[in-house]
């Protein structure tokens, strides 16, 4: 092959296991094996044997149909051995197919077909008269490589299928593809046969011969653009590569993994981080869609610099990436805790991770100033929740002021504040106070409605008895030691309903805000479904202030003007239990909410 030429040939899984392979550590790793957070796993091993399998099942005696199973690219090198720069999946799974047909055909008894010990492994003699035994496939990303070779070598029994992603990925297609032999063909030793024979002669691939790494880098980007197969993940790392000279190869490869190391760590998506990333870092809308992410990359070299300076680039997103994992875990960029970030993942579940981007695009402040930022943040997702709007409109805001926020110094920090969180609540303020005074459980999901009532019971500890490690954690609030109380139970006894009186039975009353407090499981425990008069026994002897006070303040003041009397003769309380006092506490928690998430008060006025 020439300089400049590149050859494609139309060839056989047999004919394409006469020569060697390897895939560079710089590229990604074996992934079908895995069913999230990436990929569909095991289901791609099995639709790939299915579908070779039902064009075997159209074969007759006289003809088989060909079956396509794409495109691979490789280099050669320097040892015989060619580069796998496109098409490891098909191939790594192709591979270990054979391995698995080879196990099962030994395991049956009786000898293996000469070809197919020598697709998995032979020697090679050199122009020098150097003869190396080698497997068809090796892959030389971290830690795979010894494991792939356990699987040529026949031992998968012993095979570890616990560490790294590729270890796992690799144990479990090498387990589907068994299994699969197993559920397909059972004892029939000459049905594997006859599958083996159609997979090797029948079973085809187009292979693309370049002369360089980077022409195979080009072809790789040609055929997979705009996602055909990879993702915009995939495809920009295959970007700074082609872009990247010779001796950068290990630095870059290194830092990509630990970038999407740090990712997947947290169970997070590479390409959700990918979009937040370029919507905090540059002036894009929210408009943007993981599926244009590529195309963006293509026509924006000079903002980032990915072209001319890959590495540089892949540094700055391995920084961004270690950040984003702090924050998925509650804590700051330098992986220290922090309350806003925690309070929020408690309140926003798995699925709301948007206000990252301002968190991101925040990170180059004082630790101060984004601990009040992440409060910031904190306060006005829950607003956004409560109030019911919709995701669209708040990821929009929030791409708005991560704009504005790279530029945010220490001098102009409080009027961004103001700008972007304390006017938003305030125009939301009606609809917030309406929410609330409405609010029943079944309106909320469980762990938001758990987050809604401990914040409001840890609020009123911190104002009575300041700051402490029994108190600073939310989640020490949430957590599993505590229920949620039904002041008028569920299921209360007839004596319960009896002194409740009116609408004992009623949901929308027994589902109130205002008939929910936050107690100690035991204590629950203790006071059933039992007469409000009994369960305001078992409330008093809680540690939270606001469920103590819940019949009776007089007993929690301490002095005159001391922090906790002042705290609690803030407080009402409730002797007796009717409608009238769940719909007075649910006014008095909606306005004490309103000051724990620094929204204004604005009530309705009700015409007479």
């Amino acid at each position: 092959m020439t300089e400049q030429s590149i050859v494609s040939q139309d060839m056989t899984l047999k004919r394409l296991f006469q020569d060697f392979y390897r895939v560079p550590d710089y590229q990604r790793e074996y992934v079908w094996g895995e069913s999230d957070p990436k990929g569909d796993g095991g289901d791609q091993v099995n639709q790939f044997l299915a579908d070779i399998h039902t064009e075997y099942e159209g074969a007759t005696q006289h003809f088989a149909p060909e079956y396509f199973i794409g495109t691979i690219v490789v280099c050669a090198g320097q040892d015989q051995v060619f580069e796998l720069i496109d098409g490891q999946q098909r191939t790594t799974t192709s591979y270990l197919t054979l391995c698995a047909i080879r196990d099962a055909l030994q395991e049956l008894g009786g000898n293996l077909p000469d070809d197919l010990s020598s697709q998995i492994a032979a020697s090679s003699t050199d122009w020098q008269g150097v003869t190396t035994h080698r497997f068809r496939l090796e892959v030389q990303y971290d830690d795979a490589g010894g494991v792939l070779a356990e699987y040529a070598q026949g031992n998968a029994a012993q095979t570890v299928r616990d560490g790294s992603r590729s270890i796992r990925n690799l144990g479990g297609a090498y387990d589907t593809i068994r299994e699969f032999l197993t559920t397909t063909f059972g004892t029939d030793r000459a049905a594997l046969l006859r599958f083996y024979g159609y997979l090797t002669n029948k079973v085809k691939v187009i292979r693309i011969e370049t002369p360089t790494i980077t022409k195979a880098l080009k072809i790789f980007e040609t055929i997979n653009d705009r996602g055909a197969g990879l993702d915009a993940m995939d495809l920009l790392k295959n970007l700074l590569f082609m872009n990247a000279k010779g001796h950068e190869f290990a630095e870059l490869k290194s830092v990509w993994k630990s970038l999407t190391d740090e990712i997947y760590a947290v169970g997070e998506k590479p390409l959700r981080f990918l979009r937040y990333y370029l919507l905090a870092t540059f002036d894009l809308d929210n408009r943007l869609r993981e599926d244009a992410i590529y195309d963006w990359f293509q026509k924006n070299p000079g903002l980032t610099g990915h072209t001319t300076e890959p590495l540089a680039f892949a540094k700055r997103l391995q920084a961004a990436a270690k950040a984003y994992a702090h924050f998925a875990k509650g804590k700051n960029a330098a992986g220290s805790p922090e309350p806003g970030i925690e309070n929020t993942r408690l309140l926003g579940g798995q699925s709301i991770k948007q206000h990252f981007m301002l968190l991101l695009a925040g990170r180059h402040l004082p630790a101060p100033l984004f601990s009040r930022l992440a409060a910031e943040i904190e306060r006005i997702m829950f607003v956004w929740l409560i109030t019911g709007t919709p995701g669209k409109d708040y990821e929009r805001k929030l791409v708005d002021a991560a704009h504005r926020l790279r530029t945010v110094s220490p001098d102009n920090f409080d009027a961004f504040i103001e700008d972007v969180f304390v006017k938003e609540r305030a125009e939301l303020a009606r609809s917030f106070f309406r929410a609330l005074k409405e609010l029943r459980a079944n309106d909320l999901r469980q762990f938001r409605l758990r987050y809604l009532i401990a914040k409001i019971t840890q609020y009123v500890d911190l104002q009575a008895y300041g700051s402490s490690d029994s108190r600073d954690r939310l989640m020490d609030y949430t957590s599993g030691g505590n229920d949620i109380e039904h002041i008028l139970a569920d299921n209360a006894d007839a004596d319960a309903q009896q002194e409740f009186g009116d609408r004992a039975q009623d949901q929308e009353v027994i589902q109130s805000l205002g008939n929910l407090l936050l107690i100690e499981k035991s204590i629950n425990r203790s006071i059933s479904n039992t007469r409000y008069s009994e369960k305001i026994k078992g409330y008093g002897q809680s540690k939270f202030l606001l469920t103590r006070c819940q019949a009776d303040t007089q007993a929690q003041l301490v002095g005159v003007a001391d922090q906790i009397t002042r705290t609690v003769q803030a407080l009402e309380c409730w002797p007796n239990w009717t409608v009238k006092d769940v719909e007075a506490r649910q006014l008095f928690l909606t306005r004490l909410a309103c000051r724990v998430w620094d929204v204004p008060v604005v009530e309705e006025v009700v015409p007479a």
